[in-house]
Formats: structure tokens, sequence, C-alpha cells
């Protein structure tokens, strides 16, 4: 029996002459997904697999499916005759193309056989001449096989062998998946011996004298390579790391300086440069049996490993999304050097392309290879290379706690080719990067997974709704972390002459399973976003701007809220006060806040909506009703049968100067910012937390702080918290909210008491609206109190208007806990447009 012992991601050739077996062979040893026929194909472009005037498509259609899997990284079968060295050809290619080992099944029967099948069969249109000939021309590659690219070739020679040949599927040396650490990845150490049982030190990791390593229980260290050269004790810091490799308790990777000392070792012609000199010198007193030791440990090693899943990666010198867990020359290449652009720089050095600048991938890379000031994140990839041979630190990063530890080179052991620089504006790697953002981020259909919500998708045309309007209007996008989602109002109310009710919306949260609930009052203003820094330094290192400011505010779609930049300005100033003297900078530990809040008065917001609809209405109705009042009075004192139309003319009258009277109380005028006020309800995050895990008494109470310490600028929000089990506590909150709603209030805000609430069926509503009788005036219209009118409106649908409020809501929450936790920009603003795209979908905007 033979074993074909086959990587577990590799491109199979079955090569073989019609009849050979090799459909059945590979309907027996593969996946039916993973095998590609060409008669299938034929079948799927033709209706017919001996149709030969299709081969060429059904080849198109076979290698386009080839592509889409290999890029998956999923193992693929070529099931053709391939005896042709021009097919083989593209098979080679293709196995490049992606960065996997191509191997060749090949099944070379005797040609007797092969006829005598044929023979059996009726359904092949061409003669015994052409199995000849395909046997003919797989006899003469057999040996060139190998010459021709295929990194592995088994040939079975008989029936049997078909018949009795099976697969062993053998992981890829990088493939470490199911190690889950943790780990303690340590950057280039450069012959830095000392400083390497400082950092193992400071790790946890108990170093002998004789540098024998004991980890801490469950750890593992991982090496990033460029262990040698430069440095003062190259000998000593191969022994601990080989002795950590071999015991189990480390793994390590080659660096481009490790692999140019084996090449030395080996006696091939190197260039003796950038420190091998020392390197060679220290080796020379050691004996000849521990460098041949130190040739076998380098030349054993991987070019990186995939960890924990696939969501971390180890690689010297970094590695792209596109070759993680391939095998091939140019994917070891990359790991060893990174990717230069074929230039040299004033130093002589190639200039490196910046490829973790475009990384999309979702594992995290963790690497070394250039010598970095500090070790920075960007775009889940980190540099942890701290130059500490030529002065700077050994660094160290703790997985999965992605703490970063590091130990200051104990003196400059060698001078680098190019001097290491701070950024001149001391910006981090991501803003940087930052500032270029990439249309392919944010457009199409894209599902969002959300920690709240699970997937939350986003249909294509929505996404470019709301990519128009943030590029078109939008302030700064690195100020844009978070958009508030929309809120539903509670179910209809059926007491005569009510639309909304509280009644409606303790029910709403009982069924829930919610046992306490807090009522807020609903401020009549313009729903606005804040983003403040505690000065404009701290401003620029967390949000990467540079223009001096300390703060935005933005509306519910992310404009500025302010016209006037000098009128924000002010705002801001005095919101960076308030905090200063509440004290919040420093019980939060925090240099920047977000903040959700209402800007009053409606009409600073909404003037051009209240003077082109609302008043507009009120001077229609003050020009035309009394005339027509009169007029009909008239007609009736002189007995015409008009009284009934003058009785619902006079109710018409009233219920406009009611409408009026409705808006006309949130018109103020704002001539300086002494005239703006700011009612905040939630205070969303700050540096290290996205306050979700806080209940909303927590909220209210730190931003009634705020409106202590300026009591002019914030207007605390009045509330009361609701037993849900007590009928008298909702008897009293009833009414408080008809209070509120009759000194002309717009209404309250029901809310779970806790800002996360999972109810029965998962995520419960964060907030329900219900409001005022005669606020609903302004958005259903003067006479939406009439019977007929309120009948009509009580069957209004919120199924969908709730569903939306709780994907926004998961968007929203889910793009401030990846700014918080320093995701790249890119990341954030999936959620951001996300929650701009879903405002698209078609509602009442009435609810």
């Amino acid at each position: 029996m033979t074993t074909i012992q086959l990587p577990e991601l590799c491109l199979v050739a079955l090569v073989g002459a019609s009849g050979s077996g090799k459909t059945t062979l590979a309907r027996r040893m593969f996946q039916p997904g993973e095998v590609l026929s060409s008669d299938a194909f034929r079948v799927l472009v033709a209706n017919d697999e001996n149709e030969q005037s299709a081969t060429n498509d059904a080849f198109d259609s076979l290698y386009f499916v080839a592509r889409k899997r290999l890029a998956r990284g999923l193992l693929t079968v070529i099931d053709a005759t391939n005896v042709q060295a021009d097919a083989r050809r593209r098979i080679v290619e293709l196995a490049r193309e992606f960065d996997v080992l191509p191997v060749a099944i090949a099944l070379d029967l005797p040609e007797d056989t092969l006829v005598e099948r044929h023979r059996s069969r009726t359904d092949r249109p061409f003669g015994a001449h052409v199995i000849a000939q395909q046997a003919g021309l797989l006899r003469r590659s057999l040996r060139k096989l190998q010459a021709e690219g295929f990194r592995q070739v088994t040939v079975l020679k008989t029936g049997e062998d078909v018949d009795t040949v099976r697969v062993e599927r053998q992981r890829l040396y990088n493939n470490l998946r199911h190690e889950t650490g943790p780990f303690d990845f340590i950057g280039d150490v450069h012959g830095c011996l000392d400083e390497l049982r400082d950092l193992l030190s400071q790790l946890g990791y108990r170093v002998t004298k004789d540098l024998t390593v004991t980890p801490p229980v469950g750890r593992r260290a991982v090496f990033l390579g460029d262990l040698v050269d430069r440095g003062p004790d190259t000998p000593g810091v191969l022994r601990l790391v080989m002795g950590m490799v071999e015991a189990g308790t480390a793994l390590c990777v080659p660096g481009n300086h490790d692999i140019k000392l084996l090449r030395a070792l080996q006696g091939r012609k190197v260039t003796v440069s950038h420190g091998l000199q020392e390197s060679l010198e220290q080796l020379a007193a050691e004996s000849p049996e521990f460098r041949q030791r130190i040739a076998a440990f380098i030349e054993g090693l991987v070019s990186h490993y995939v960890l924990d899943g696939g969501r971390v990666v180890a690689a010297h010198a970094g590695m792209k999304g596109a070759y993680q867990g391939r095998a091939s020359g140019r994917v070891r290449e990359f790991a060893l050097y990174g990717e230069t652009t074929g230039e040299t720089d004033e130093f002589g050095v190639p200039v490196r392309w910046n490829w973790a600048a475009e990384y999309r991938g979702e594992a995290m890379v963790i690497y070394g290879h250039t010598p970095v000031p500090a070790a920075e994140w960007l775009n889940r990839t980190i540099d942890i290379d701290t130059g500490c041979v030529f002065g700077g630190r050994l660094t160290g990063l703790r997985y999965p706690e992605l703490e970063l530890m590091s130990v200051p080179a104990r003196q400059v052991y060698a001078d680098p080719i190019r001097p290491i620089q701070l950024e001149a504006d001391a910006r981090s790697a991501q803003h940087t990067n930052d500032e270029l953002l990439d249309l392919g981020d944010v457009m199409g259909k894209r599902t969002i997974e959300t920690a709240l919500r699970g997937r939350v998708t986003v249909r294509e045309g929505e996404a470019a709704a709301a990519l128009e309007t943030l590029s078109r209007f939008a302030v700064d996008p690195r100020w844009l972390v978070y958009l508030p989602p929309t809120m539903s109002p509670s179910e209809t109310s059926q007491r005569e002459g009510y639309l909304e009710y509280p009644t409606e919306a303790f029910e709403h949260y009982r069924r829930a399973g919610a046992e306490q609930v807090v009522c807020e009052e609903k401020h009549m203003g313009s729903r606005a976003v804040v983003v403040v820094a505690r000065d404009a330094q701290t401003a620029r290192a967390r949000f990467g701007v540079q223009d001096g400011r300390a703060g935005v505010v933005y509306t519910r779609s992310g404009r500025a809220f302010f016209e006037e930049p000098s009128l924000e300005t002010a705002v801001v100033d005095r919101i960076r006060a308030a905090l200063e003297t509440s004290g919040l900078w420093e019980e939060l530990q925090t240099g920047w806040l977000v903040l959700d809040t209402e800007i009053l008065p409606w009409s600073l917001k909404a003037g051009d909506l209240i003077r082109r609809q609302y008043a507009a209405v009120g001077q229609a109705a003050a020009a035309t009703f009394p005339a027509e009042v009169r007029a009909l009075e008239a007609a009736v004192a002189r007995g015409l049968p008009l009284g009934e139309l003058l009785e619902r003319t006079r109710e018409r009258k009233v219920l406009t100067t009611a409408y009026v009277r409705a808006y006309r109380q949130y018109v103020r005028r704002v001539s300086s910012p002494v005239d703006i006020q700011l009612a905040p309800f939630h205070l969303l995050a700050s540096e290290g937390g996205v306050h979700v895990d806080r209940d909303h008494g927590w909220h209210l109470a730190s931003l009634t702080r705020l409106a202590s310490a300026d009591p002019a600028l914030f207007v605390a929000t009045a509330h009361r918290v609701v037993d849900l089990n007590d009928p008298q506590g909702m008897a009293e909150a009833e009414q408080w909210w008809l209070e509120l709603t009759g000194r002309g209030g717009e209404g309250m805000v029901v809310k779970p008491w806790g800002f996360l609430a999972r109810g029965r069926q998962g995520l419960v509503q964060p907030a329900v609206k219900v409001r005022g009788r005669e606020y609903l005036r302004i958005i259903y219209g003067p006479e939406y109190t009439r019977p007929e009118h309120l009948e009509r409106l009580r069957s209004r649908g919120l199924n969908a208007k709730r569903s939306l409020a709780l994907r926004e809501f998961a968007l929203g929450i889910e793009g401030l806990e990846r700014f918080v936790r320093g995701e790249p920009l890119r990341r954030v603003h999936e959620c951001v447009v996300g929650v701009s795209a879903l405002e698209s979908e078609g509602l009442d905007p009435r609810l």
C-alpha cells in the first residue's frame, strides 16, 4: 500500500491518460468540494462532459474556482489528463501565484489496461489511438515533473496501486493554530544577552547561570529572529534560545542576520558586514560541535508561525495577509526582509515598502527587523524591535494580554546605519497612516460583527448614500468615532386622546424582563455628540488632529453642529473648563471624553425647518381661519345650513393655535455662546473604557456635576427611578410625565436601569421615548388629536423602527469599543458609516 504524505494546503494535479482511474481515486481520497474535474466543468458550461469544443470555457471556469479556493487557503485538486506540459505549467504557475506547494499524482498504468477500459466505455467519442498518445505523453513527462516545479511527485504504476493508495494530510510547519499560548513575543536580540536575561526575568522567567530557563506556568516565549550580530554575546544568546526551543518552552523564527550567519557557518560566500564579523569572532572560541548545532538549529527554523487559531502571526520582518500560512520562497523572503521598493536611501539602505500601512488581515502580526523608537500598533500589526543593540530597549509583548514590557540597553553596542528618529509631530504610526482613508474599507455590501447584536448587514446602496453624506458634509473623520442611534417610541396607547402614554413603555420593559427603569426628561433640543480633549496636545496624540482644536460638536449625521467655528470653540472651551472643575478628568483618568447630549434651544439647529414647515402652516392658518370663521358666522346668521362647517372651522382654528403654541415655546434667539445650553445624558466613553458597564444612575450623577460646575451652560436632566413591580411608583411617574408635558415639555425617555439589558429575546431596547400630547401635534399636524386621525395613527407599526434602533445602537457601541482599544480608524468608521447607512432605510420619520 502506498501512502502519500500530502501537505494540508497544496494544489494537486492528477496526471494520467483517460481511463487511468483519476476520477475514481479523487472521489475516494478527497472531499467533493476539493476536486475540480474538467469533465464536470464541461457539463456546467455545455451540458456534456465529452463536448470538446467547450474545453476552453470549462478550464477558464475551473481555474476561476481554483483561484477562489486557493485564496481562501483550501486544498484543491485538478482532475484532468494534464499529460501536456502546457497544462502542467499552468498548474505550477497557479500554485506559485498563491504560494502553495504544487503536487503531482501520476497514474502511469499499462497501455493495454487503459485501452481495455476504454473499449468498455461507450460514452467516449474517440478512438484507442488517443489513449496511446496520452500514455506516450505521460511516460515522456514523468522524469520532468520535478524539474517543472512540482515539489512532490507520486507515480502509481498499477490498478492495484491506484485502488490501495491512501493519503495522510500533513500540517504545514508554519501551522501552529493549535498552540493557543499564552505567549511572550521577544524582539530582535542581536547578541544582547544581559538585556535578554533582564527582559525574561521581567516577564517572569527564571534564568540560571548556565542559561537554563524556566518559564511561568503555561507560558511560552516566541523569538522573532536576529538573535545574532552586533551585540557582545551572540554565543550566549544562541545557547539560551536553542535550549529553550529544544526544551519546548520557546518558538523561534529566523531573521536575516541569522540566515547570513548560517551561510557563513556552511562555508558559503557571504559579505562579512553589519556585525557578522563580531559573531564569527565570538563563535571561533566555541567548539566545532556547538557551531554545527547552531547551523542545524537555524536551518530548521520556519519562516513564520500562525498561532492561536489564526489570531496571531509571528515573523521576523512581518507577513502580509495573503502570505500567512503559505509556503514558498517568496513567503520566506518576505518573512526575512519584508518588501523593498528597489531603491536605496541616502545611507545606502534599501527603502522598504510599508506593508503594515496597507494591512487588512484579521490576524495580529508581531514582527521586528526594522528598529523603531517605540513599539506601536498599526492596522493590527506591531514592530517590537526597539533597537536594543543601538542603545534603545529590548521589548517583549505578552499575548493575549497585549501588554508591552521592555528593558533598557546597558550600553550602545553598535551605531545604526540609518539614524532612528521620532516622528516630528509625535503622532502615532496609526494616526499618521489613518490620514488617508481607503474607499474599499467602507463601500459595498458589508457584514459588521458587533459584540451586542452579532452580525449587522449594511446594503451596498445604503453604504454609498452614507459615504456621500459623510464625505461631503462630515467633520474631520478623525473626530468621527460615534454616531448615536435612532430611538423608538412606546407602543401606541389606547387611552382616549393620547397616542403615546407611559403605561405602554413600562409594560414594554416588564415584558422584556426588566424590573427597574429610569424615566428621564426629554429635552426639546437637537441631538449632538461632543468629543472633547483636555488640551490640543491630547487631541493630537489621541485623535491625530493637528489643527490645534481640542474638541468638536457634531450632529447625528456627522455634520458640524455649529456653522461658526468660533462658536464651537467657545462652547468646547466651556465644556473643558467644566470637566476640569468637576474633577471628571482625574476621576476617570482620561484626557478625552465622548458625550451624548441635546443642545438647546431647538431653534438653534432647526431654524430653517421651523420657518419653512411649521411657521408656514401657522401663518397660513392665522391669515385664513379668522376670515373663514367670520364668513361662516355671517352665513349662519342669514339662515344658511352651515353650522356644522362653522363648528369644524372653529375647532381647526383652535387646534392650529395650539400647534403654533407648541413649536413656538422651543424657539429662542441665539446671539452668543451664553444663549446655548447642553443637556448631556450619556457619558459614553473615555480612555480605557466605553461606559456601558455603568448604570444610568452613574451617567446622570456624573453629568449633573457638569451642571454644578457651569449651570449656565449645562442643564441637569430631571429623572425618576421606577420599580416596575410597584404600581404606586409607576402611577407617580405617569403623573410626573403629565406635569412635564403639561408645562410644554416634550416628554420623557424610559430606559432600563442598566445601560445594557438583555431580555428573553436578546438585547432590549436601550431607550423608548414617550412624547407629550401637544408635542406630537408638531410631529403629526394640528388636527392629529381628532378621533378619526388618532384611530388611523394607532395602526402604526414599530417593528422595523425597533430593529433599526437596536442595530444602530450595537454599531455605535462597537465603534466606540474599537476606538478605545486603539484599533485603526477604518475599523471605527466601518461602524460609523454603518449607522449612517442604516438611516437610509425607508421608515416613517415621525416615529
